[in-house]
């Protein structure tokens, strides 16, 4: 196998606990227009106006709850990740993030200096969106142009419907189903309906009918929410659950950015599960690959607290894929497929 540069690229989190480092994650994070997609001014109001003061200290209070001895999970996750990747392949694999530290740009640096002409980029996103897949990839366009021109690169697309990724998933699903589990819950991350609306190249596609997902064409391969549903049924597929036993929910809403957000909501879920006898759950969330601030926190402590405190019985919170074997051999195969 000829010797790879790899470059992982993942979301982000603060530098370290210090509020002043979770207002510059905050800042830069919220202030992509790919993010928050309204008028600069608009925008930055309501960032600096209300989101830093008020958002900012129960973000650090939030962390506070899973950041350990190495620091921020997302990050040593990540790094887990590229260490097993390169101790399996022999490759050069760095780990950046989009927002914070380290930095995309620290990153392609490192290449210009040490003159290394190829890298594989590997957004560890597996479904498009514009806040992610298509953010990422422009920032890394950016980069590259302003500083290091020469280098030859290549963007690995999302995987929500990979073969390897589905076998992944379900493996990593399979000890935990059983006669006692009521309903299987995907959890992916929420994103507001005008995201949806405003990916859709056609303009007549995407949220135009209840139906529109299951079309199989460019728009809704393109398309976040498709992706996920897809990720879903062919997981569900793969286990062999009925359709009963299983759904598609979405988390992490922000309504002071925007009112509608894909639906259902997670958290509006697990308070009414108990109410229509569902006690016993298993909950996953796909969009995330690496254990972060949204799965642990959101999820596995406020999530399970909410779960149980309106009468459910037993909630079983399955970690990501992070570096499991079958995720790295999905990896594997993507880079090398890949142009570079």
């Amino acid at each position: 196998m000829s010797q790879k540069n790899i470059l992982l690229i993942n979301l982000g989190s603060p530098k370290s606990l210090d509020l002043k480092n979770v207002k510059e994650y905050l800042l830069e994070f919220l202030s992509d227009d790919y993010v928050i997609d309204l008028p600069k001014l608009i925008q930055q109001l309501i960032i600096r106006g209300i989101i830093l003061p008020f958002r900012a200290p129960k973000t650090r209070k939030a962390y506070k709850t899973i950041w350990g001895e190495s620091g921020s999970p997302l990050i040593d996750n990540t790094q887990k990740i590229a260490n097993s990747l390169s101790e399996r392949m022999g490759w050069n694999v760095r780990i950046a993030m989009r927002y914070q530290y380290p930095s995309i740009k620290e990153s392609i640096l490192f290449y210009k200096e040490k003159e290394i002409n190829d890298v594989v980029v590997v957004p560890l996103y597996p479904h498009n969106a514009m806040s992610t897949t298509y953010s990422t990839s422009k920032e890394v366009d950016r980069i590259v142009k302003q500083y290091y021109p020469e280098l030859n690169y290549s963007i690995i697309k999302p995987f929500y419907n990979h073969p390897k990724y589905i076998y992944a998933l379900s493996e990593l699903i399979r000890p935990y189903i059983n006669n006692k589990m009521d309903k299987l819950i995907f959890s992916y991350h929420g994103l507001p309906e005008r995201h949806i609306k405003k990916s859709d190249s056609s303009g007549k596609h995407c949220l135009q009918t209840t139906l529109c997902c299951e079309t199989d064409c460019q728009f809704s391969q393109n398309c976040y929410r498709s992706n996920a549903l897809t990720t879903s049924k062919l997981v569900s597929d793969k286990l062999d659950l009925s359709e009963d036993k299983w759904m598609s929910a979405f988390q992490s809403r922000v309504t002071l950015i925007q009112r509608k957000w894909l639906k259902p909501y997670t958290d509006i879920e697990l308070t009414n599960f108990p109410k229509k006898e569902i006690n016993n759950i298993v909950i996953i969330c796909p969009s995330f690959v690496a254990d972060c601030l949204e799965t642990l926190e959101e999820i596995n402590i406020r999530g399970r607290d909410s779960f149980l405190k309106k009468g459910g019985k037993e909630f079983i919170f399955i970690p990501c894929l992070n570096n499991d074997i079958n995720f790295i051999k999905l990896l594997e195969d993507l880079i090398i497929n890949s142009s570079v």
